[in-house]
Formats: structure tokens, sequence, C-alpha cells
């Protein structure tokens, strides 16, 4: 047995079916855990993947940010023809 450290729930888990720093979800309240720790068995809150979500937004704006210089350039180009 072990206690979700979001809603106190008993969880029952079996030790000998999870390892170290396995992931699971609270029946209770959803919460996605972690175990850290094997004698006794304990769980905390699972760290959350937003870094990678954020590192694919980035790259999307670089991109962007990029073809905007493009434009610029092209526009800056046709300024000194038309002169």
């Amino acid at each position: 047995m072990a206690t979700c450290p979001e809603c106190d729930a008993e969880i029952e888990v079996d030790e000998f079916d999870v390892d170290k720093g396995d992931q699971l979800s609270c029946p209770e309240c959803g919460s996605n855990l972690e175990v850290v720790g094997m004698a006794p068995l304990e769980l905390d809150l699972a760290p959350e993947d937003d870094e990678d979500d954020l590192d694919d937004d980035d790259e999307e704006k670089d991109e962007d940010d990029v073809d905007e210089d493009d434009d610029e350039d092209e526009d800056e180009d046709e300024d000194e023809v038309e002169e």
C-alpha cells in the first residue's frame, strides 16, 4: 500500500510490479504519480512534460521569425531597385 501525496488516498500497489521511477495514476484524484521509494513504497507527484511542449513552440516561433526577416530583406531589395 502507498499513499497519494495529492489526496491522501490509499493506493494498492504490488511492490514487485513496480520499480523506482515508474509512473502511475491515482484512482481517486487522477494525479500522475512517480515511485520515488521502494522500502517502504513511496509515491510523489510526477514531473510534468511542459518543457518539451515549450521547446516545440519556441522552434516554431524561431522559424516564423526567420520567415519575417526574409520578407523584410526582400522589401529592402525592391526599394533599392526602384530608386
